[in-house]
């Protein structure tokens, strides 16, 4: 039996260079029997964590903000793997990634056992210009009990919306 796969996909352009990853991601899990799901995160509204203690002091089982990310967050919580997919801007994580990883705090403590995937773009040709971002990735599996990172896929070098296809890149993401 496959598994069930979230993707959630952070670039603020549908068929930007992650975007793209994404989609070859999902070809090849669905081609070898997985039940997917894409999540574009620029057709949710995810507010930003207000800070204001509601989930700690209701045993992290649930958010006060009334968003799409409670929806979201369930998805997670019965996924066996999530791939989590971000363009790299000033050499982090963009903006729509880090918000909705700051929204994990109502549920983290039920995210547990997950495989993880991450894609990584950027214009820098320099594929260690993308380690940070991948720590910050890491930072996320360090808050939850028995995470698996997978893999990761990096996609330097890649600035235009599009660029992505005329490297190897798509062939790596490609994941059966």
């Amino acid at each position: 039996m496959g598994k069930k796969v979230i993707i959630i996909s952070s670039s603020p352009r549908k068929g930007g260079n992650s975007d793209i990853l994404c989609d070859e991601f999902q070809k090849g899990a669905q081609e070898a029997g997985h039940d997917i799901e894409k999540i574009f995160l620029k057709d949710k509204k995810i507010n930003y964590c207000s800070g204001c203690g509601f989930c700690n002091t209701n045993n992290y089982t649930a958010c006060s903000q009334k968003d799409d990310m409670n929806e979201i967050l369930d998805k997670i919580i019965k996924a066996d793997v999530i791939v989590m997919a971000t363009p790299v801007y000033f050499y982090t994580m963009c903006g729509q990634m880090k918000t909705f990883i700051d929204r994990w705090c109502a549920r983290y403590t039920h995210i547990t056992g997950k495989e993880f995937y991450f894609i990584i773009t950027a214009a820098d040709g320099n594929e260690s210009a993308l380690y940070r971002t991948l720590d910050e990735f890491r930072g996320l599996l360090d808050c939850l009990s028995s995470p698996v990172e997978k893999g990761v896929i990096f996609g330097s070098g890649v600035w235009q919306k599009g660029d992505v296809l005329d490297t190897d890149y798509p062939n790596r993401a490609y994941c059966k």
